[in-house]
């Protein structure tokens, strides 16, 4: 039976950050290859969506104060509005946590274990006896044995590169206390590679010759190397839960399930979906992927599908990406080095732009760079000078010399034109091929020799000369450029879709399909709109500060990631027996109670101060006034003579106080009084705000804005 639908999916990224340009490289290959598919009228699915297990989740939540599924909602929609930011274009979206993939995931677990390839085993595993919890080996930081970094992880050495086990760290340490961990046996539930391994051979042998050599090498590598039972199950709270007695405690290894949420987000968004993932004979399964997940979608899901007996479509062809990194380095959140989604959108320039930039670039046999001088030229002269020149001055020249209205060519066409329409074709058909084999680099490099093409051609013919002189040539040539400027909106449509619909919108054409190249159907006397400018320049300046601004020094720590504001319930105060303007008073901090001084006396009775929740700077360097000590400090709003304590009456004692886009930070150290100035906390529109690093940031807790009833530019300290 013939394949007639493609199933096209991108790696889930890991919703427990906002996704760097790194990050993206698969999704936007992904949604490339299947606008693509799309315009040759392929019965095609996209999947995205968000994998939201597992230990780092947990951790997320402890910094911030926040449960794991409150971190998940929270990054969940982070991740829609950059994807969607991207023109990214998934026909399905979903998440890894939704009901739908707990349920196939368990239907999966229980089938494998049916079916006899589930084993039980014990494993020896970091636990934190402060936090109470597991922890995975990338939350164990220590002093790498070979190299002396003090910061290495459980797993690798980020300076020397070594692989590593926890027990091989000196001076291990969890990563959200600090505690030394000590080891302990847990019970845990394993897949039987072992015993799938011939079936997962057999299918390997079968599809490997499309995948890429990457794929195939470090697939080979783990054959050759004898798989072993994997884990699939962890000491967690956050995850699924595993429906086995005696595992009530535990839930599935994150790696177990993201995958299965291919599936699940399709099973969500299409009811019918078993057409598609119970029907290998008609659809062809393309997966993308960065090349760390290699190993997951050619052995673990494959196999986990496999040991079912179901008949699960199983991968046909893959394309793994090497890494993008940043600037001769790697991308960094908490060090502010790199391009994130959110720094994206917020430097004003196109998406289309990085788009085109990353897929131009993308790591496809090594790992490539994202540098800004490159990203400045490649706009500068392929986007600014070849493509958009191109177009530009063909819709100017129709605009300007005939009306707005394509010519009349010369019939039959001459030799010369002829010529041009047979290298056109050949280019075409060499992106096509390149596309077909998801070669989308060398396709894209074929796209802009098109458009070099098309200007050699302008150039060479001179209309502006010919519209005097030789009117049947300026016609010709103009009346060709005008259809290749039409073909050119098609083939840069997977790439590049905004700007496709700003030269169809110029063109006033629409509809346009893959059969419609190198169809010279733009007639004499259609009528285009005024031309558009389709890209800027971007200077040398404007490149500068970007690179300042995300190399780790230029994107300064926001002071406000110093201050860890909490809100405290106030359960008793009293007057300071050697101070007539303080108050003493003992607070609740969720898991702990303490001693602050306020100067409230003469503005508050302390019996209307008892009870409220509000909010104070927990981490001040602790201060003795008058012979009393105060750890903390109370924040209210001032303006003269008028003073209002900040509260937030919805919010749990305990529960952090933040503002969006500011890193939060376990652990941190005491502040000064200095410090909490430099936040430049302030009044605006009732909201507190800090007004430190330019634009306001409201602060707010999970439950509530923080609001005060005082006028604009009361000083809050």
């Amino acid at each position: 039976m013939k394949k007639d639908r493609v199933l096209v999916t991108s790696a889930l990224p890991y919703v427990n950050n906002v996704p760097h340009l790194g990050n993206l490289v698969c999704v936007i290959s992904a949604d490339v290859y299947a606008r693509y598919l799309r315009l040759k009228g392929e019965n095609v699915i996209y999947v995205l969506g968000t994998d939201e297990h597992g230990t780092t989740t947990e951790t997320r939540a402890l910094k911030e104060g926040l449960t794991p599924r409150e971190v998940c909602d929270k990054y969940a929609k982070i991740h829609k509005k950059i994807y969607d930011w991207f023109e990214c274009s998934p026909d399905c979206w979903g998440r890894s946590s939704s009901k739908h993939n707990h349920e196939l995931t368990k239907d999966i677990f229980l089938k494998l274990l049916r079916n006899g390839y589930i084993i039980e085993s014990e494993v020896e595993q970091a636990y934190c006896e402060k936090c109470q919890r597991f922890l995975s080996d990338r939350y164990i930081f220590g002093v790498c044995p070979f190299c002396g970094y003090e910061n290495a992880r459980g797993d690798q050495c980020e300076k020397c590169g070594k692989l590593l086990e926890p027990k091989m760290l000196l001076q291990p340490r969890c990563e959200i206390c600090s505690t030394t961990p000590v080891f302990k046996r847990s019970k845990h539930l394993f897949i039987d590679l072992p015993k799938i391994e011939p079936k997962l051979r057999k299918w390997i042998a079968k599809n490997e010759s499309k995948w890429s050599l990457n794929a195939r090498t470090m697939t080979h590598a783990w054959l050759k190397e004898g798989l072993q039972p994997r884990c699939i199950t962890r000491d967690l709270k956050w995850g699924i839960p595993v429906p086995y007695k005696g595992y009530e405690n535990k839930v599935f290894y994150s790696w177990f399930d993201a995958p299965i949420a291919y599936i699940s987000i399709t099973k969500e968004n299409r009811t019918d979906w078993r057409e598609w993932w119970l029907n290998p004979e008609r659809v062809n399964l393309v997966q993308f992927m960065g090349k760390d997940n290699i190993p997951f979608h050619t052995i673990l899901f494959p196999a986990s599908l496999i040991g079912t007996g179901d008949n699960y479509t199983l991968m046909n062809e893959i394309s793994v990406n090497e890494y993008l990194n940043y600037e001769g380095g790697m991308f960094s959140k908490s060090k502010h080095v790199g391009v994130f989604g959110d720094d994206a959108i917020d430097t004003g320039i196109k998406p289309d732009v990085y788009r085109y930039y990353i897929m131009v670039n993308r790591p496809e046999k090594t790992d490539t760079e994202f540098a800004w001088e490159d990203f400045m030229e490649k706009n500068n002269n392929e986007l600014v000078a070849n493509l958009g020149n191109l177009v530009y001055r063909t819709t100017s020249f129709v605009y300007r010399f005939m009306n707005g209205l394509a010519p009349n060519p010369k019939k039959p066409l001459p030799k010369y034109a002829q010529e041009f329409v047979k290298e056109w074709k050949a280019i075409v058909t060499k992106i096509d091929n390149a596309l077909a084999k998801i070669e989308l680099k060398r396709a894209l490099r074929g796209v802009m020799e098109l458009s070099k093409l098309g200007n050699r051609f302008f150039q060479e013919h001179q209309p502006w000369k010919g519209i005097k002189e030789n009117p049947d040539e300026a016609n010709t040539t103009i009346y060709l450029l005008i259809n290749l400027v039409k073909d050119l909106a098609i083939l840069v449509a997977p790439y590049l879709p905004a700007t496709s619909c700003g030269i169809q919108e110029q063109l006033r054409i629409s509809g346009l399909s893959w059969a419609s190249l190198c169809q010279l159907s733009i007639e004499p006397g259609h009528t285009i709109s005024k031309p558009k400018i389709l890209f800027e320049k971007i200077d040398k300046a404007k490149v500068e500060e970007l690179k300042a601004r995300f190399s780790g020094q230029g994107k300064a720590e926001h002071p406000l990631a110093k201050l860890e504001l909490r809100v405290a319930e106030v359960l008793s105060v009293v007057e300071h027996p050697k101070a007539d303007k303080l108050y003493i008073l003992k607070i609740n901090l969720g898991k702990e109670q303490r001693q602050i001084i306020a100067g409230l006396r003469g503005h508050m009775p302390k019996e209307d101060l008892v009870g409220k929740r509000i909010v104070v700077v927990a981490n001040l360097e602790p201060a003795t006034l008058r012979g009393e000590e105060s750890n903390g400090m109370l924040l209210a709003a001032v303006k003269g003579n008028q003073l209002r304590v900040l509260e937030a009456p919805r919010s749990k004692p305990g529960m952090r106080v933040y503002a969006e886009g500011v890193e939060f930070k376990s652990g941190l150290g005491r502040i000064t009084l200095n410090e909490l100035k430099e936040a430049k906390l302030a009044v605006e529109q009732g909201m507190v705000v800090s007004r430190a690093n330019g634009k306001p940031k409201p602060l707010r807790t999970k439950h509530e804005p923080i609001k005060v009833d005082m006028p604009d530019g009361s000083s809050v300290e």
